[in-house]
């Protein structure tokens, strides 16, 4: 998170970016249109996700699935706090992916350093779902940043 306070103000802005790293030349990914569910396969927990609450917080792109898990009480590691900095917040879309943005450059070299990485893996941080679709996730029960877990 200090790296995120740091690259706010390294922008100008003086807060957390939420999914936007200024270093990337990303461009605005607009948040879902209509209600979806989100579920999460290592759990069964199912999110019915409504655009009038999108976006929940700070924590990567507006209405990315980062956003949405963070909000609901799911753990998802994001060490960059959700700037696309790092590889942490990997998830895998097992279906639904088609509803979602499509990973830029920047996300794209963030995924090569990802262990497990799949044709389905996303940053949760990036992946932003248009709500056409209903989204299942799986988080990778390998991919747990120790050092925020105080192990």
């Amino acid at each position: 998170m200090v790296r995120s306070r740091q690259l706010a103000e390294a922008s100008g802005s003086g807060e957390a970016m939420g999914g936007v790293n200024p270093y990337l030349g990303q461009r605005a990914v607009p948040a879902a249109k209509q209600a979806f569910t989100l579920r999460i396969t290592n759990s069964g927990q199912a999110i019915a996700v409504t655009p009038e609450q999108l976006p929940f917080g700070r924590d990567g792109r507006p209405g990315s699935l980062l956003d949405i898990l963070l909000h609901h009480g799911v753990r998802v590691d994001h060490a960059c706090g959700g700037v696309c900095s790092c590889s942490t917040c990997h998830v895998v879309v097992k279906k639904g992916l088609s509803s979602c943005n499509p990973a830029d450059d920047g996300e794209e070299d963030m995924l090569d350093t990802a262990p497990g990485l799949t044709a389905q893996s996303r940053l949760a941080c990036q992946c932003v779902p248009n709500g056409s679709q209903d989204i299942e996730v799986e988080i990778p029960a390998w991919n747990r940043n120790a050092v925020s877990e105080g192990e």
